[in-house]
């Protein structure tokens, strides 16, 4: 890649000294902003609408981040991360999601493919009965392992869904026995499996959660405890090692991350639970939005687009914060998935060269879900001090069979506030006076399925990579969560102790030292 660094500081300079017109100003200058703004993609699922018409982009700032797209070589960080090349300098790898869904090396791709039917033999010989009468799972993971999966069985393996769950799921990530204990007791040991989902095998937490779960069904009688249990891991060795027998694991690539690996095998629990037709769908329509990334340019590109305005909001107009608000209770985890996405991601101090980042990276990204937001944090939303950029999710069909009104109310409250931010309201009392001009996209499904959500899912990816190749940082890495994790094993360990007065106070306080 070429990039301009010195051409691309030009750029941001004319974006910050740009005028910044109100929303209202935005759309009284242009009668067809809609219509330039909002996109609908028809997508396997179902079609999904982007509309970015109430945020603050207009025709010259667009025309600014496209230059920027030049300056930074956006096009070749695109074609490296879509054909496997070394897209993780830092680590020396490939970042190779999109080889699960079919775009990537073709030796990838290959192995992806393979992997896929391995997991679903395995997911139908289960069905169909071949290891017993199995009603649950438990699925150990954390991060990315747990994230991902505890979403789309949320979303998808409901009662009234089309994909109803055919075996009852459980994720448990936290190392709190509580967490543990509360999947337990809504399980039969006599009829459970265990998933433990790890890429090196070896994470703390996950392993000690499933060692205590193996214990768990040993004591409820169950005779090949590991016999129950399968694995999800870029490690098969230390799998086989750990007493899990080679026809139960199920392997991915070292190249696929943590947060990116729900199309692997760690998507095994949503298989287990829709059937693996259910987590096809899913692949299925993250590839759409994986073809129309790779072929837009511009801001014809929807995640780049999205991109455009994320960076807008925090490089000129000083945002430190983004809302994400699902009016969907279907999608209610998907504001804390996106949370490890953009934040593990984005939230760099240096560049991709290993050079002193020199503006702000990643907001933080926050949210909630539907009205129950709006009764909690909406306050500061529409009359705070900061301005805060927010995403509105929904969908066109309820996921319920209740009278249609609480899906038109549900709807009806989630078009409101978008506007109500926007529009704002004078008062003479100061207290209730509503600024307005405060920004929002929407993103209206027609239906929360299994091609949908899959689609959500990848625009949110190359939204984040495109932001990250735009300030030249690295998404793929994560340094920012080992040192902690360091420290806490070497406190397992007895080792360590040159910690400051208030740590060891508090490592008495709890016992955890003489």
């Amino acid at each position: 890649m070429t990039q301009d660094t010195s051409k691309a500081a030009e750029i941001w300079d004319a974006l910050a000294s740009h005028d910044r017109p109100s929303l209202q100003t935005l759309f009284d200058k242009d009668a067809n902003r809609v219509d330039r703004l909002s996109e609908t993609l028809a997508l396997p699922g179902g079609d999904i609408l982007f509309d970015w018409s109430k945020t603050h982009l207009d025709d010259d700032t667009i025309a600014r981040f496209e230059q920027l797209c030049d300056a930074m070589d956006f096009n070749a960080a695109r074609q490296l991360m879509l054909t496997g090349g070394i897209a993780n300098p830092t680590e020396g790898r490939a970042a190779e999601h999109t080889a699960q869904r079919g775009m990537g090396a073709d030796a990838s791709v290959e192995e992806a493919e393979a992997l896929h039917d391995r997991m679903r033999l395995l997911v139908e010989a289960i069905h169909e009965g071949a290891l017993g009468d199995i009603r649950h799972l438990i699925h150990i993971g954390i991060g990315g392992s747990a994230l991902g999966p505890a979403l789309a069985v949320d979303a998808l393996a409901r009662p009234t869904a089309e994909f109803r769950a055919r075996i009852d799921v459980h994720v448990v990530s936290n190392i709190d026995g509580n967490a543990l204990e509360a999947a337990f007791e809504a399980c039969d040991p006599a009829h459970t499996m265990i998933a433990v989902a790890s890429k090196t095998f070896t994470t703390i937490e996950t392993m000690t959660n499933a060692a205590s779960a193996v214990q768990w069904l040993e004591e409820s009688g169950v005779a090949d405890a590991h016999g129950r249990v399968v694995a999800l891991t870029a490690s098969p060795e230390k799998a086989v090692e750990w007493g899990i027998d080679e026809t139960r694991v199920l392997p991915f690539s070292e190249s696929v991350g943590g947060r990116y690996s729900l199309w692997s095998s760690i998507g095994f629990p949503v298989a287990m639970a829709l059937g693996y037709d259910g987590f096809a769908a899913m692949l299925a329509g993250a590839a759409a939005i994986d073809t129309h990334f790779a072929n837009e340019s511009g801001a014809a590109n929807l995640p780049l687009r999205a991109a455009f305005a994320d960076l807008l909001y925090t490089q000129v107009r000083g945002c430190q914060t983004r809302a994400v608000f699902a009016y969907d209770e279907r999608l209610d985890l998907f504001p804390d998935y996106l949370q490890q996405l953009e934040m593990e991601s984005n939230g760099k101090s240096v560049t991709a060269n290993g050079e002193p980042l020199a503006r702000p990276s990643a907001p933080i990204t926050w949210g909630g879900t539907g009205t129950d937001a709006q009764h909690a944090v909406f306050q500061l939303l529409h009359q705070g001090t900061f301005e805060v950029p927010v995403d509105f999710i929904a969908a066109k069909e309820a996921g319920h069979d209740l009278d249609e009104a609480h899906h038109r109310i549900l709807l009806t409250n989630c078009f409101a506030q978008g506007a109500a931010l926007m529009a704002g309201a004078d008062a003479d009392d100061g207290a209730r006076r509503y600024p307005g001009n405060r920004p929002s996209a929407t993103i209206l499904c027609d239906a929360v399925s299994p091609g949908t959500l899959g689609a959500l899912i990848a625009f949110h990816e190359h939204r984040t990579f495109s932001a990250a190749a735009l300030l030249g940082i690295n998404p793929f890495d994560q340094f920012g969560v080992e040192l902690g994790k360091r420290i806490a094993n070497e406190i397992e360990r007895g080792e360590g102790g040159n910690f400051d007065p208030s740590t060891k106070a508090l490592l008495r306080a709890a016992g955890l030292s003489g």
